[in-house]
């Protein structure tokens, strides 16, 4: 397996739809995969896309760590988990903040609205089909890499621009604001990036 390099923002695979994979288990696309896996894991992160290893193909792997499963029951913690291909929709309109980083965006993080409650389907690394519902970090996390996935950075998605800054910076002087009910353990905090 390999330590795949990651596309920082600004670089052209992070802003186009990335294109569907019509064979997950051609063994180029397991070898992705696992590189994937061991990419996120060592730079530290809960997700990561294929656009951001410089690869235009519709795969996100991410995992929920237990620290992070807030009260809601479809946000529990997730193992590291391959979705190929995905759909998302939203369950209901509710909309909560929550801080966010980014591999592709070192060191920052910034307030992102994100539908607390989605619907998603695609295909897991054996070519199965999956669905589930998720809600709160589950949901967050799926959503950010989905972005990926249709050339979308979460700095597009924020509201408020005030709300980015350093990790470090945060940390020491973080902000005064009112979020929309805000999600229990959101991505980004404690330098964990998607």
């Amino acid at each position: 397996m390999s330590i795949l390099k990651i596309a920082r923002m600004g670089h052209p695979v992070l802003r186009r739809v990335a294109d569907r994979v019509e064979d997950p288990l051609d063994p180029e696309i397991q070898r992705l995969i696992a590189d994937m896996k061991d990419t996120m894991k060592d730079a530290g992160g809960v997700g990561l896309a294929a656009p951001q290893v410089f690869q235009s193909l519709a795969i996100m792997v991410y995992y929920v760590p237990a620290l992070r499963k807030s009260n809601d029951p479809d946000d529990g913690e997730v193992p590291l988990s391959v979705l190929i291909n995905p759909e998302i929709e939203p369950i209901g309109d509710e909309i909560v903040d929550g801080w966010e980083g980014c591999l592709s965006i070192p060191g920052l993080q910034g307030v992102v609205p994100r539908w607390n409650k989605i619907r998603y389907r695609g295909l897991n690394e054996k070519g199965e089909a999956v669905e589930h519902t998720a809600g709160g970090f589950h949901a967050r996390v799926v959503q950010h890499e989905y972005d990926h996935l249709i050339g979308v950075m979460y700095p597009e998605r924020m509201e408020d621009m005030s709300l980015l800054g350093f990790n470090e910076e945060l940390r020491e002087n973080p902000p005064e604001t009112t979020f929309r009910q805000s999600v229990a353990t959101d991505a980004g905090s404690d330098d964990e990036e998607a």
